[in-house]
């Protein structure tokens, strides 16, 4: 293997860290921001954190802007962004599984 290969894979692999660490923060974000009676634990959490991201990353594209680039203020503003819209259809989905 060359060391090109090498730092190839470890740049992915800090890619994947980054995104979770983004989708932790972002998840915790959006449920400070949107407080509420969730049973939701802590990999839900990341899940909607990093799935907001996404999220967040298309409506900003839509407006002309760039979505999560990276670990950084940005990307974790976008993240909570579309985590929040995530959690609200989150909620709406679970409050309607209950009645």
């Amino acid at each position: 293997m060359g060391a090109g290969i090498l730092r190839e894979e470890r740049a992915e692999k800090m890619g994947i860290i980054s995104w979770i660490i983004v989708g932790l923060i972002a998840g915790v974000l959006a449920k400070l921001i949107m407080p509420g009676d969730d049973s939701s634990g802590f990999i839900v959490t990341i899940l909607i954190g990093m799935a907001g991201a996404l999220i967040g990353g298309f409506v900003v594209g839509l407006l002309g802007g760039t979505g999560a680039t990276g670990f950084n203020i940005w990307s974790i503003i976008v993240a909570t962004l579309g985590a929040i819209i995530l959690l609200a259809i989150y909620r709406a989905f679970v409050a309607q599984r209950r009645t």
